[in-house]
C-alpha cells in the first residue's frame, strides 16, 4: 500500500534495435524501443532522427514535451470546471528547444505551451485566461523540470 499522497509509477522500456551486431559500433544498431506501462498499448519509440532514430516513432524529447502539455491541460480543465467555466475545445501546439552541448550531451532550454481554448459565450474569458497560471503552478511535470515552461494561451468565447 502506498503512503497517502505518494503515487508510484512503473514503466518498462525494451530495446528492440539489435540488428545482429548489438552495439558493436555506433551505426550498427537501431535506436528502436518499446515502452509499456501495465497493460496499456505499447508506445513505439526511437531516437530523434538527428541521432539516427526512426522519424515514424516517438522520441524521448517529444514525449517530454507532450507530457508537459498534457499535464497542464488536465490541470487547466480541472480548474475551469471548478470555476464554472465551460471549456468546449482545447488544443495546444507546444514547442520546445533542446540545446546540444559540445561534449554530446544536451538539455532542454525551454518549452512554450500555446493552448487555444474555446469557452462558453457567457463565460469569463479573463478568468479563463488567468487559470493558466494556476494550472502551471499545479502541474506535476512542470514542477519537476529545471527549465522554463512558458504559456501563451488564446481564449476564444462561443
Amino acid at each position: 500500500m502506498s503512503e497517502k499522497g505518494r503515487h508510484d509509477y512503473a514503466a518498462t522500456v525494451v530495446w528492440t534495435g539489435n540488428s545482429g551486431e548489438g552495439t558493436k559500433h555506433y551505426r550498427a544498431f537501431s535506436r528502436d524501443h518499446e515502452i509499456t506501462c501495465a497493460s496499456k498499448p505499447t508506445v513505439f519509440g526511437s531516437a530523434d532522427p538527428a541521432f539516427l532514430g526512426d522519424s515514424s516513432r516517438y522520441n524521448p524529447e517529444e514525449l517530454l514535451l507532450s507530457s508537459l502539455s498534457a499535464c497542464h491541460m488536465l490541470w487547466y480543465l480541472h480548474l475551469c470546471a471548478n470555476a464554472g467555466i465551460t471549456v468546449t475545445e482545447y488544443i495546444d501546439n507546444a514547442t520546445g528547444r533542446m540545446i546540444e552541448t559540445t561534449n554530446g550531451s544536451g538539455y532542454f532550454e525551454s518549452v512554450t505551451l500555446k493552448p487555444s481554448i474555446r469557452i462558453g459565450a457567457a463565460d469569463d474569458s479573463e478568468l479563463a485566461k488567468s487559470l493558466h497560471d494556476k494550472a502551471h503552478s499545479f502541474c506535476f511535470i512542470a514542477n519537476s523540470v529545471n527549465f522554463d515552461v512558458g504559456c501563451e494561451p488564446e481564449v476564444l468565447a462561443g
